[in-house]
């Protein structure tokens, strides 16, 4: 079995069939949601907050996206996978955004790069592409930006923002980009933005109308139930079982009843042959 391509994505916006990423940041999950079937992976610079317990995406480094890359890689037989470029690791000039992004694919296997921002991005986006290497743009709510945007706030919403937001998503796919993220934009921008693009749109909190969706494999799965964003779809609750089955195993062990007979090993006992001399 073969890993999809941009081209196999590409195929799917121009047969209607929509497009399911989640994010991994390790080859466990990894192999669990590529086993599931799920189209593409990506190794968001989320693990800042998912993975490391920061408050914001900020402090991932170019190292970081590598290290967690390399690991989904190895999880991976079927699932497309994209790596996040971390904040400053391609703002600086097109040429750092290339050497980055290059690290990305050689270092930490990724097939594309994913990276933020529209118009202010779009020479970075030529560069990558040129050079070969595929790219996922990413437009809206922009986490890298969350300073400038002033919070975690939905993106789009008056004329003029929404105006500017799809000459961004024109911008990115003049670039070169094969797709685009839209995170936290209204539902009728993303469909306008969807129906104008020939590139496939991923949605995260961008309503049903874009080609495909993307959820943080944690959130999906319900890791964190005080985490409970309006876009977010819970399709478990693992917190709780999982603190459960910790707990009963905190429970026997201090009780001694694990490990049992049954989780145990033992020697392998010879027969000694016994000498008499006479």
């Amino acid at each position: 079995m073969r890993r999809k391509t941009v081209v196999d994505l590409q195929k799917m916006k121009a047969k209607n069939e929509k497009i399911a990423m989640v994010t991994a940041y390790d080859a466990t999950m990894a192999r669990l949601v590529d086993t599931a079937g799920v189209d593409m992976v990506l190794v968001g610079d989320s693990l800042g907050m998912v993975i490391q317990g920061m408050e914001d995406t900020l402090s991932v480094t170019l190292d970081d996206m590598v290290y967690h890359g390399r690991c989904v890689a190895r999880g991976l037989s079927q699932a497309h996978l994209t790596v996040d470029m971390p904040f400053m690791s391609y703002q600086v000039s097109p040429e750092q955004a290339l050497l980055s992004a290059g690290r990305l694919i050689q270092e930490g296997k990724a097939q594309s790069v994913k990276l933020e921002g529209g118009e202010r991005s779009a020479a970075g986006i030529e560069k990558i592409v040129t050079a070969g290497i595929p790219v996922v743009g990413h437009i809206g709510l922009t986490p890298q930006s969350v300073n400038s945007l002033g919070g975690w706030r939905v993106q789009g919403r008056s004329d003029d923002a929404a105006e500017q937001l799809i000459q961004d998503a024109i911008a990115v796919q003049n670039a070169g980009a094969f797709a685009l993220v839209l995170e936290m934009v209204p539902a009728e921008l993303a469909a306008e933005v969807t129906a104008a693009l020939a590139i496939p749109t991923i949605g995260i909190g961008a309503g049903p109308s874009c080609d495909g969706q993307v959820l943080v494999c944690n959130d999906l799965l319900g890791l964190d139930m005080s985490f409970s964003p309006k876009f977010l779809k819970r399709y478990a609750e693992l917190e709780n079982p999982i603190k459960a089955a910790v707990s009963d195993y905190i429970e026997e062990v201090r009780a001694g009843t694990f490990p049992t007979e049954e989780q145990s090993f033992h020697r392998h006992r010879t027969a000694k042959k016994i000498t008499r001399l006479y």
